[in-house]
């Protein structure tokens, strides 16, 4: 086994706390990845908070980057000191109609999670890349190219999937009309996406403040989606609307948005949402969600191309409960990174 040190929370809503912890020794087709970096996301803090009383120590952490310290007899895409990064899943069955097809994380055994779930061979728990090293098997490790930030790219490996994929699978493009609802961790990297690959970009936004963050970010036009008569004029415009937001709130209006068969691709995951049967009457639109690691690929090196990352604030490892405090509170612009390497423990 591998000795690793981390932070875990141990109750529900719990301050993470310095923990040592074990890796498996690898298995053949396995890489070791040192973290370097690891992102801070808004599951992170539901993960948190939805422990259960007197359950084992949990290390959060699903997206990051790292170099390669080790790689299993079988292993051939890695060499150790490669520069990589890693998702939210970390293994699948890989039989069946969907793993075939590159869909592992729809697998009918339902996928690894790189925290919070269970290895797929021993049934051992999953503890996640809060971490100083994680170990995974190498399929669902991914080259990063050499042209990027690796602290900048840890989001891209939750938040940036999340946003690509829907629109790639939507064909977005020169001429595509893209609404996206919200400007924060995954919102500020659909507007990036959308932009680069030649959509004109509707953001939608409840405050007027964030206007000129969108344009910024390359919004081509601004909507405050309280301002009624603004949502109105964009009516039956939009091909495509990526829905961030992480509030409680209606889609009527997003789908009030669309022209025939445009979609809509909820992903910011609130408590809930609101839809009267009255906003699809009559109409010829799709709903949908996203997850995908086919393009995980396919994004960073768009992204690596086009010179894309995520806009991140980086603190050192030990200030993890920091994060946790500012991204409740959204106190963030865009995403929190922690750097794994400043290991300076807390007494």
């Amino acid at each position: 086994m591998r000795s690793v040190s981390g932070y875990a929370a141990s109750e529900p809503g719990g301050r993470l706390r310095p923990f040592e912890f074990q890796r498996r020794d690898l298995r053949d087709d396995d890489v070791a990845v040192r973290v370097t970096h690891v992102g801070v996301c808004h599951s992170d803090l539901h993960a948190v908070d939805g422990l259960a009383p007197g359950a084992p120590p949990l290390v959060p952490g699903h997206e990051f980057t790292g170099e390669v310290t080790a790689v299993g007899a079988d292993v051939t895409r890695f060499r150790v000191g490669d520069a990589v990064a890693v998702g939210n899943i970390v293994d699948s069955c890989g039989v069946c109609v969907n793993c075939l097809a590159h869909r592992e994380p729809y697998c009918l055994e339902f996928p690894a999670t790189t925290y919070g779930g269970r290895d797929l061979r021993d049934g051992s728990p999953t503890q996640g890349a809060y971490s100083t090293e994680y170990v995974v098997r190498d399929a669902f490790v991914y080259g990063l190219p050499a042209e990027l930030d690796p602290a900048a790219v840890a989001p891209l490996m939750c938040a940036g999937v999340t946003t690509w994929a829907p629109l790639r699978r939507a064909g977005v493009g020169p001429g595509t009309q893209l609404g996206v609802v919200g400007l924060g961790g995954l919102g500020h990297l659909a507007v990036k996406f959308g932009v680069a690959l030649g959509a004109r970009v509707t953001v939608f936004t409840t405050s007027a403040a964030k206007a000129a963050d969108a344009r910024a970010l390359g919004a081509h036009d601004v909507v405050v989606s309280t301002d009624a008569g603004a949502v109105a004029a964009v009516a039956g415009r939009l091909d495509v609307v990526l829905d961030t937001a992480s509030g409680a709130h209606d889609l009527a209006p997003y789908l009030g948005a669309l022209r025939l068969d445009g979609t809509l691709c909820v992903l910011g995951l609130p408590e809930s949402y609101t839809v009267s049967p009255m906003a699809l009457l009559g109409r010829s639109l799709t709903v949908s969600g996203s997850a995908g690691t086919a393009e995980t690929q396919e994004m960073l090196d768009f992204c690596g191309a086009h010179g894309l990352t995520a806009d991140v604030e980086v603190l050192p490892f030990a200030e993890v409960n920091t994060a946790f405090a500012r991204l409740a509170a959204n106190d963030v612009r865009w995403r929190f990174v922690l750097d794994v390497t400043r290991l300076t423990w807390p007494a």
